[in-house]
Order: structure tokens, then C-alpha cells, then sequence
């Protein structure tokens, strides 16, 4: 059932095009994902949807029956009072059914009401009614989403004045999730959630009832969670069924099919302008006619567009001047608060050279304060901690404070770059998007999200090591993140760097680091040996587990240290939330096994199917003129001749019908 569906919208700020004649149609149920580089006009669409952005032209239209919830990426403003008040507005209608149901009981319980029948019948109705919207429920509801939202008993009661705009964004998200409107529009909502946040979240947005459209960066996510995937570009949109890995795979099918339909017609109008010319040059009247009947039809083909290509991704690396000793950080029993609020303590960890080693660990818990410790930038409250030979911290902060505000762009980098020319250094920015005059910008009037390119691009060309990076890729588009990771990937130096990135804790890490209040608990391997340890602590059900693959403060403990039990996933029936991410994960790497296999027989199909297509464009080209010449009225009257033209054209039909069905089979 069509719930939503948009017309030939556009969208232009002046001369620049945001978004130009897309259609679209959503059914009752869908999980799109929304995908497209910066500045595709993935937000601008859903402002149109939600009617806070007026389009160009084109028209939406919206179920009438259908309720519409639009979770911002950005500007969400709270009247005043608590986490715990602003998140009951949810439930007012439930409150008022509350107040006229204790009215009704007060008027049920006088026996000399004269409108105890009519008060009993709208009680009755009021009850019925009351439970249907959940009234028995609501409460515990509340509660466990703010939790899930990592807003614990006590944050409940915290002021909204008081929050930080990460958690202003998580209360949002959690109103609106129990909201549960019908068409539920989200953006970008996972940037400022931990692992165990995002897990619940995916687990609550598959079983949603509802219709949901998400603009996300979080590649593990859209494959989590969507069933259709919108793919913005060129001011277009083309919808793919799947996933978001699948829509990685159909989108090369069709362009690759969309390119070798528009060579294929250009090889072809290329052919019949060479035989209009040859036809010219003979200068007899008669060839002369037959090029320009050539060139009617010609003039009547429907051009196929040559499809957009994609940029060629961009190569970066991180330079690398320094080599050091063979111990990089030695830290023993750290500890740190701030007042009474404890971050965590008995940390011991070491980092040897050339180890990649991901932190992570619940929002709040102190991973960034760990970093900072570690740099030598804070002191903890207690502990040892050792630097080793020619270490030479590079630091990529999440806040970018570190960069200067009051300066431009391209002169905060020449700044610290004095070296490089203005070309290269506009040369080098351009590849982060920073394209013209953008280069000029003062830095406090950049978006905070594309405030990260200039502080990634400085650690990539200071050949700083180790590097030390919190959350990285956060605010990167998805084709931005591919490349920083490919360039984390071949870094040769140390790194420490703190990570919610799924699909980059699967590619990175040679150790996983989870902290917690009491100490680090160690994986040794990627986000699939993490996911095995805590399915394994699942199954357990907080029993120790054997071996010594799980270590907290340098002596063995359980993978689950100090949680027993709490990771998610069940252990008991059915696949856990943890099972299916391991699946996921797993099928990921098989998917590229399977693909290499396949690579020698597609080769083979395609030069068939090249083949094949060469063999039918003779044909055609063929029965072409042959119905040229039949159609000729000056020898309609040879009977013999004609008989002749018509058995061969018949074999020519015949072989082109055999030819046709091969292709489309290899197809």
C-alpha cells in the first residue's frame, strides 16, 4: 500500500541544483536507507517531506490517515525541564485518559448518581480504549528507551539546559521512537550513539510497524536495518531493492548496463554515419537517397544518456617521518574522576610498534579523557605511565578543537604546511570536497562535520607516531570514510584511535580495547572475535570463560568483565542480536570470496555476450538493408528476385532469434 510518494521534485538554491524532477513511492512497511554524497540533497528531501523546506516544483503526497515523525540532524531545541518530563509529552493523551478515568471511578462509586449507566458504558469504552494505546505499558516503555538511549535513573531527572548536544540528540531520537508514528524520518541517527546503543536501536527499527526513511553514513547499519535503498547523485534519484550491500552490487550491474547500452548505440549511429557518408560520396541520385532516408532514421533514435560515472576514489595516505622504539606506551593501574564522578580505574594496557588497536566502550565512560591521558594532555588521578623512544603523538580530536578559528581554511593548513604551494594545497583540501572558494572559509563558519577534513588532512601530512584518533570517521560520507580507511589500513606506524565504526573495527584493528569503569577488558582480533567472545559470555551466562583471550588490567578475566550478562543477544533459542551481527559479518567476507570466484566466469560470459551482440548487430545491419532493397518499388516487379530476398531474409530472422535467445540467457 502507497503511504508516500513524491513528483517530479525539484529543488535549486539560485543557479545551484539541488535535486531536479525526482519521483519517488514508498510503501507501508519500507526501511529505506538514503545514501549520496554531501551535498546530494539527501536532508533537503526529507525537509520537503516533512513540508519545512518548500520544494521548486513537483508535488509529495502523504496518506491522510498516515502520521509523519522527523528526527534532525541537527537544531533540536527542548523547552526547558527534565530528560524525564520533555520524554512523558509523548504519552499527554494518556495522561488526560488517566484523569477522566479516576473521574469516572469517583462518579461510579456514588451510588445516587443518576448517570451511573452512561458513566459505566464510557468507563468501560475509556478502559478499553486506554489499553489498546498502551496505557498499561507505557511507562516501563519510556523507561527502557531512555535507558537504551543511555540515560540512566539519574540522568532522567538531569535539566535539558544542562545536556550536551549528543545527548540532546539521543532524547530526540528516544521521542520520537516512542512516538511511533507511521512514517518515521530519520537523519543521521547514529552519530552520537555507542555499540550497545546502536545494537538496540537496530533491533528496535526491524521490528518497527511503521514506515521508515533514514539518511545515514553507517554502512553496518543500512545493512542492518534496510529493505530499499535511495541512491542520490546528479540531482537524481534511483531507488534499489536490498540492502545496502546489495545496492553496492546492482548499482555496478546497472551501470555497467547502462554503459554498454550507450556504446553500443553510439558504436551503432557511429556505423550509419560512416554508411550516410559513403552513400554521399558515391554521388549517384540513388545512393543519395538511400543516405538520406538513413539519416530520417537516424535523426528519430532516442539517445541513450551516457551514465554519470562516479569520481575515482581518492587515494591518501598518512605520511610517516618517525619510527619508533619497540614499547610505544606502557599504562598500569589508571585511574580518573572528575569530583565524584568516577570515569574508571585500574587501567593497564601496552602498545608495541606498529600495532592498530580500536577503544571503545559506552558513551560517557572516558575514552577520549584515556587518550588525552596517554598524550601526556591530562594527568590521571593515579597510576604509571611510560612513553617509549622518539614517540611523537599526532592527534585527531572528535571537538577539532585543536584547529585555529579564526582562520581560513586553506591558511590554517599552509600554517602548519609552510612547504606546500597554494595549488597543492588546494589540490590536496579539493579531495575532502573542498572545492573554489570554499578553500577560503573561516574555519568558525564551517559546519562542525566538515570541520574534520582540514583536522584529518593535518594529521595525514604531520608523519606524526603514533597516530591517535577519536572517532575519525563520524562525520565523513560514506565514499570519504572508504578512503581514510583504506589510508588507516596501510598506515605502517602505531595507531590508537577510538571507534563506533563497525565496518572499520571489522578491517582495522589487531586488538580490540573495551573500556570500562573498573579496567580494560582485551580482544585480540577484530569486531568478529569481539562478537564471538560476547556470544560465548551470553551462552555462559556470566560464567568465567576458559583461556586467557579476555584480559583485564593484564591478568585473565571473562570477555564480559564486570557485565555478566549484560551484552546483547540471549543465549537461550534463536539467534541473539550478537549471532546475527556475526552472520552479517561473516557473510560479508564470503560475499567477497564468492565474488572472486565468480570474477573468471563472468569474463567468460561477457566475451560471449560480446560476441553475441557483434554477431546481431551484423544481422540487423543486415536485414536492415535487405528490407531497403525489397522495399525498392523498381524491383518489386522481379518475382524471382523478390522470392530469393525473402527466403534469405528469413534465415537471417531465424539465426538473429536463436542469437537473442543466447544473450538473454547469459544476461
Amino acid at each position: 500500500m502507497l503511504v508516500l510518494s513524491g513528483k517530479d521534485i525539484s529543488k535549486s538554491y539560485g543557479t545551484d541544483i539541488i535535486t531536479e524532477d525526482v519521483s519517488f513511492g514508498v510503501n507501508k512497511g519500507d526501511r529505506i536507507g538514503i545514501v549520496g554524497a554531501n551535498g546530494t540533497g539527501k536532508t533537503t528531501l526529507l525537509g520537503i517531506i516533512a513540508g519545512e523546506t518548500e520544494a521548486s516544483s513537483g508535488s509529495i503526497f502523504i496518506r491522510n490517515d498516515c502520521t509523519l515523525g522527523y528526527l534532525r540532524q541537527k537544531n533540536i531545541f527542548f523547552a526547558g525541564g527534565t530528560v524525564k518530563s520533555e520524554a512523558e509529552k509523548t504519552f499527554e493523551h494518556l495522561f488526560s485518559m488517566e484523569k477522566e478515568i479516576e473521574r469516572l471511578q469517583l462518579s461510579l462509586a456514588d451510588h445516587e448518581n443518576p448517570d451511573f449507566n452512561r458513566d459505566l458504558a464510557r468507563y468501560t469504552a475509556l478502559m478499553e480504549e486506554y489499553e489498546k494505546q498502551g496505557g498499561y505499558t507505557y511507562k516501563s516503555e519510556l523507561s527502557a528507551v531512555l535507558r537504551h538511549m543511555g540515560f540512566s535513573e539519574t540522568d532522567q531527572n538531569k535539566q535539558i539546559s544542562m545536556l550536551s548536544g549528543g545527548e540532546r540528540t539521543r532524547l530526540a531520537l528516544a521521542c520520537m521512537l516512542l512516538r511511533r508514528p507511521d512514517i518515521l524520518m530519520l537523519d543521521e541517527p547514529t552519530n552520537h550513539l555507542d555499540l550497545r546503543m546502536l545494537s538496540w536501536l537496530e533491533s528496535f527499527l526491524r521490528s518497527y510497524q511503521g514506515t521508515l526513511l533514514v539518511v545515514s553514513h553507517d554502512r553496518f547499519f543500512l545493512d542492518r536495518i534496510a529493505t530499499r535503498i535511495f541512491d542520490m547523485s546528479g540531482g537524481t534519484l534511483t531507488a534499489y531493492e536490498g540492502n545496502y550491500s546489495e545496492f553496492l552490487v546492482k548499482k555496478e550491474q546497472r551501470l555497467e548496463i547502462m554503459q554498454r547500452e550507450y556504446e553500443k548505440q553510439q558504436a551503432e549511429i557511429a556505423r550509419q554515419q560512416e554508411m550516410i557518408t559513403r552513400f554521399k560520396q558515391h554521388g549517384t541520385e540513388h545512393l543519395a537517397k538511400r543516405a538520406r532516408s538513413r539519416e530520417k532514421r537516424l535523426s528519430h533514435i532516442q539517445r541513450i544518456e551516457k551514465p554519470h560515472q562516479e569520481q575515482t576514489k581518492m587515494k591518501l595516505s598518512f605520511d610517516l617521518s618517525y619510527k619508533s622504539g619497540g614499547e610505544v606506551l606502557i599504562a598500569e593501574d589508571l585511574a580518573k574522576s572528575y569530583g565524584s564522578r568516577q570515569l574508571f580505574r585500574d587501567v593497564s594496557l601496552s602498545v608495541r610498534k606498529g600495532e592498530k588497536v580500536c577503544i571503545i566502550g559506552d558513551n560517557g565512560i572516558g575514552k577520549t579523557t584515556l587518550l588525552r591521558i596517554l598524550m601526556g594532555l591530562e594527568t590521571p588521578d593515579t597510576g604509571y605511565l611510560k612513553t617509549g623512544y622518539n614517540v611523537d603523538f599526532g592527534y585527531y580530536d572528535q571537538g577539532q578543537q585543536l584547529l585555529n578559528e579564526n582562520e581560513t581554511v586553506i591558511g590554517e593548513m599552509k600554517d602548519a604546511y609552510h612547504l606546500y604551494t597554494d595549488t597543492e594545497m588546494r589540490s590536496l583540501l579539493g579531495r575532502f570536497l573542498f572545492k573554489g572558494d570554499d578553500v577560503f572559509k573561516m574555519v568558525r563558519d564551517i559546519a562542525g562535520g566538515d570541520k574534520a577534513t582540514p583536522a584529518l588532512l593535518k594529521q595525514m601530512l604531520s608523519g606524526a607516531n603514533p597516530l591517535i584518533l577519536d572517532e575519525p570517521t563520524n562525520p565523513l560520507e560514506i565514499e570519504s570514510k572508504e578512503v581514510v580507511e583504506e589510508a588507516l589500513t596501510e598506515f605502517e606506524g602505531t595507531l590508537i584511535i577510538v571507534l563506533h565504526d563497525r565496518y572499520m573495527l571489522t578491517r582495522l584493528p589487531d586488538r580490540i580495547l573495551e573500556l570500562t569503569e573498573d579496567g580494560i577488558v582485551e580482544y585480540k582480533g577484530n569486531f568478529e572475535y569481539y562478537l564471538e567472545k560476547n556470544e560465548q559470555t551470553d551462552a555462559e551466562s556470566g560464567q568465567s570463560q576458559s583461556g586467557s583471550d579476555a584480559v583485564t588490567g593484564g591478568s585473565a578475566k571473562t570477555g564480559g568483565s564486570g557485565r555478566n550478562g549484560s551484552r546483547n543477544g540471549s543465549g537461550r533459542g534463536g539467534k541473539s542480536e550478537t549471532d546475527r551481527t556475526l552472520e552479517l559479518v561473516r557473510s560479508s567476507e564470503a560475499d567477497r570470496q564468492a565474488k572472486k570466484k565468480q570474477e573468471a566466469e563472468d569474463r567468460r560470459r561477457s566475451r560471449r555476450s560480446d560476441d553475441l551482440e557483434n554477431r546481431i548487430f551484423e544481422l540487423e545491419s543486415a536485414i536492415s538493408e535487405l528490407q531497403e532493397e525489397i522495399s525498392d518499388p523498381e524491383k518489386a516487379q522481379d518475382f524471382e528476385w523478390m522470392q530469393q530476398q525473402a527466403t534469405q531474409l528469413a534465415e537471417y530472422e531465424e539465426q538473429i532469434a536463436a542469437l537473442y535467445d543466447e544473450w538473454m540467457e547469459l544476461q
